[in-house]
């Protein structure tokens, strides 16, 4: 480890590993759960959430969870065996309104103990695979594993579990009137370093408009008092360099007639008033106009 009065720079090869997941789980977050529940060979149920997680695919739809080996004794879970076994999983996305009963399921049970039941979820048959879903998920997955890839052998070693949905199960009480999944009735969570989660709800979540079919002018295109301003942020920057259009004179002479704007004018032209201005706007969503007002 290297330190400065800033940074403390770290070779992963020189920590132990519990020191090396606490920096990797806590910095790569939030990271969605995956509630896999699989079947062995004999029927028997299992019921286990992962944050090693995320879509890979939409044509083929293709999702990826990882139950790595125990870190203490380098055994293998029951997830793992058991799509090995029966090459099926449904991946049940959680939300806030389970995440208690989430969590009482991680715990290392007996094989054959079925976590549905200890953790009181309400077991659901599929209708493409032998393994059930979880019946209070707003969304379930049917899956099944196309393959798994070994990422090592030892202690904490990741294994890629390569899932394709082949059956969508979504509760009507969180679609909005068009149909599509609603975000904030969704309310799901997301795991955090530690004991932490987090909650996609009310004011964590937010809205970036993003042109995606044509280009922004880009921060290099703003003048540069604006892109050296002590007041405005870098996501304030950002915004304004996603607009596809510098704004024209008119719009600047629009913008300049404003009585706000006006009396700054008349006043001091402190440029720290302009740009506290154009932030306050762009918080109201009032992009060209705060562009505009920054080409005075």
């Amino acid at each position: 480890m290297s330190n400065n009065k800033e940074i403390n720079s770290i070779d992963p090869t020189t920590i132990s590993q519990q020191e090396l997941h606490g920096y990797l789980l806590s910095a790569v977050a939030p990271r969605p759960i995956c509630f896999a529940s699989t079947v062995d060979k004999d029927g028997n149920v299992n019921l286990s959430p992962f944050s090693y997680f995320n879509l890979f695919s939409v044509n083929p739809p293709i999702m990826i969870f990882s139950p790595s080996r125990r870190g203490r004794d380098n055994t293998t879970k029951h997830t793992l065996e058991n799509v090995l076994e029966i090459k099926e999983t449904v991946i049940n996305i959680v939300n806030y309104d389970m995440v208690e009963q989430m969590s009482l399921s991680s715990t290392e049970y007996d094989e054959g103990v079925n976590e549905f039941i200890k953790a009181g979820f309400t077991q659901v048959p599929s209708d493409k695979i032998k393994p059930p879903r979880v019946g209070e998920a707003p969304v379930a997955f049917e899956c099944v594993v196309d393959k798994v890839i070994a990422l090592g052998d030892g202690p904490g070693a990741g294994n890629l579990v390569l899932a394709k949905v082949v059956q969508i199960h979504v509760k009507k009480a969180y679609l909005d009137a068009d149909g599509n999944l609603d975000t904030p009735k969704l309310d799901l969570v997301a795991r955090m370093g530690g004991n932490w989660y987090c909650r996609a709800n009310g004011d964590a979540l937010f809205e970036i408009p993003k042109p995606i079919r044509t280009k922004g002018i880009g921060v290099d295109s703003l003048p540069e008092a604006v892109r050296n301003s002590a007041v405005l942020t870098g996501n304030n920057l950002g915004r304004l360099g996603n607009l596809e259009e510098l704004p024209t004179k008119e719009s600047i002479g629009k913008i300049a007639e404003n009585p706000q704007v006006k009396s700054i004018l008349e006043g001091t032209k402190n440029s720290s008033e302009i740009h506290k201005l154009a932030q306050k706007w762009l918080e109201e969503g009032k992009t060209e106009d705060a562009l505009a007002l920054l080409h005075l």
